[in-house]
């Protein structure tokens, strides 16, 4: 588990999967994907997440806050097979609509990308997202992120092309004199 100062970001339990399964069902919300997904894949997505922890040590953590309440996702995944820029770790998050505008995902991202580094060991965590959501494009450079254009790529989805506009997380670790 890991406390930022306004909410909790922890492992998944089994009674998150409706909270899950109604953000990934909300059409603003999941707009940047291609349009809300329907229960049996919210749920392959859930699984993905919280076996992600037992397998490589970090995941996508749910978010709450300290009175319970569910937020939603960040955190840090492997990215899958065959993604179009090779084997690497991906920052992500997705809040409910309720949740935007209070700088709930700077928070929780920030501290899932200090546990990558630090706690996991971590060096280079890629963040994307679509040339449209100007909402995580200012997360990932509130993050300091660096924007990379030499990784944007495009890949089939949904019946059509989608693009990523790539963004990168370096771990310098500070040298003591």
């Amino acid at each position: 588990m890991i406390e930022t100062a306004r909410t909790r970001l922890r492992q998944w339990r089994e009674s998150d999967r409706d909270a899950f399964a109604a953000l990934n069902a909300h059409p603003e919300v999941m707009r940047d994907l291609g349009g809300p997904i329907g229960r049996r894949s919210s749920d392959e997505k859930f699984d993905r997440y919280a076996e992600a922890y037992e397998t490589h040590g970090f995941t996508r953590w749910a978010i709450e806050t300290f009175t319970g309440k569910f937020l939603g996702y960040a955190g840090i995944m492997p990215s899958r097979p065959g993604h179009p820029l090779g084997p690497h770790t991906e920052i992500g998050w997705r809040l409910r609509r309720e949740a935007w505008g209070h700088g709930y995902a700077t928070e929780a991202a920030a501290a899932a990308l200090v546990d990558g580094f630090e706690r996991c060991g971590l060096t280079k965590i890629f963040a994307y997202t679509a040339p449209d959501n100007v909402r995580s494009q200012a997360v990932m450079d509130r993050l300091g992120l660096v924007r990379s254009v030499s990784l944007d790529y495009e890949e089939p989805h949904n019946g059509g092309l989608w693009r990523g506009l790539v963004w990168v997380a370096e771990h310098r670790p500070s040298i003591d004199t």
